[in-house]
């Protein structure tokens, strides 16, 4: 059975120091202290070590074959949005990040398939590099943050965006980043375990409240980490829209339980009985295989809950191992 891998994520082996380019600090630089490894250093400080999987194409070619994944979907890092910065520069490292996944996938078009990142804090920016991301780079995506600096995903000047995304029949793979309350949760990797979750569901719940779906119907969204904490309080979020509709329902009165199946998870929950959880509510069509590869908080074998988890039937697990990918990036496979 095939498997696309919708959510992995992909950096160049190399750019030049961006605080010497742009003439200020905040951005990501990597150093290859010792072969087939890096680090990810801000402002001097260390974020994260990465291997060379991380940007080998062939590194990650054999990974996949041994792993049986046929395709993965490429996306940055999500420190790497950089949408703090002058739109300008965030625009340039965007069309820099861009290109080099495009490269990488033409390449190995067999192997790999590319969203792109945009600047988002300047919506009309982003708008241009998506229309490049699609008619010269050959996307079918975008990768956005759970939000957008200091606005969510319901925010009006974000709309013109959306619009053309759906337009372009441009999907849209939401990632959390920059966790909430990161400041207060400096120890046990708790922005990961505890943010991340919160950051997933606050951008679904933002795009139902503020009527997302309903003003852009065709737009299709998927939510990384299965939707983080969404699934898990479905049943508080709809009692707070039923109890005190004057505080949520101000931009939308349809009841956030009918969205349920109207946008798509990906499948990285670790868990046999969230995985049920979220097939059961928003059904076989609507979950896709993610495994954050190449990250140790991802599924080290891609799909493996899936495919271990008896109670899902065999046309069940085709759709989410596969088909489901291919309906929501419109591959041609």
């Amino acid at each position: 059975m095939k498997k696309i891998d919708i959510h992995t994520h992909i950096l160049p082996e190399n750019w030049e120091n961006l605080r010497d380019k742009y003439g200020y600090g905040g951005f990501v630089s990597l150093d290859h202290y010792k072969p087939c490894c890096a680090k990810m250093m801000i402002d001097g400080k260390f974020f994260r070590e990465v291997e060379s999987n991380c940007w080998d194409a062939e590194v990650r070619i054999k990974e996949c074959n041994e792993t049986d994944v046929s395709l993965q979907v490429l996306s940055t890092v999500p420190v790497m949005f950089s949408y703090w910065a002058k739109p300008k520069d965030t625009l340039d490292l965007s069309k820099f990040l861009n290109d080099n996944i495009a490269n990488t996938v033409s390449k190995n078009p067999n192997r790999f398939a590319g969203l792109g990142t945009v600047p988002m804090q300047a919506p009309d920016l982003a708008i241009q590099e998506m229309i490049r991301c699609k008619n010269e780079l050959g996307m079918n995506g975008i990768e956005i943050g759970s939000h957008i600096n200091d606005w969510n995903l319901n925010e009006e000047i974000l709309f013109d965006f959306y619009k053309v995304a759906e337009e372009l029949e441009m999907s849209l793979f939401v990632h959390p980043w920059d966790m909430m309350g990161k400041d207060k949760m400096t120890k046990y990797w708790l922005p990961w375990l505890v943010g991340m979750p919160a950051e997933t569901s606050l951008a679904i719940c933002s795009m139902i409240f503020g009527g997302i779906f309903e003003k852009f119907p065709k737009l299709k969204v998927c939510f990384s980490h299965g939707g983080g904490s969404f699934p898990f309080t479905i049943g508080r979020i709809k009692h707070g829209f039923d109890v005190r509709p004057d505080l949520v329902a101000i931009d939308n009165n349809i009841s956030p339980e009918k969205y349920l199946g109207k946008f798509y998870l990906d499948s990285l929950v670790h868990d046999k009985d969230a995985l049920l959880q979220i097939l059961k509510l928003f059904g076989d069509e609507k979950i896709i295989l993610g495994s954050d590869y190449p990250f140790p908080l991802g599924e080290a074998i891609p799909g493996k809950l899936i495919e271990e988890t008896e109670e899902i039937n065999s046309s069940t697990k085709e759709k989410m191992l596969y088909k489901n990918a291919v309906k929501f990036l419109n591959l041609k496979i």
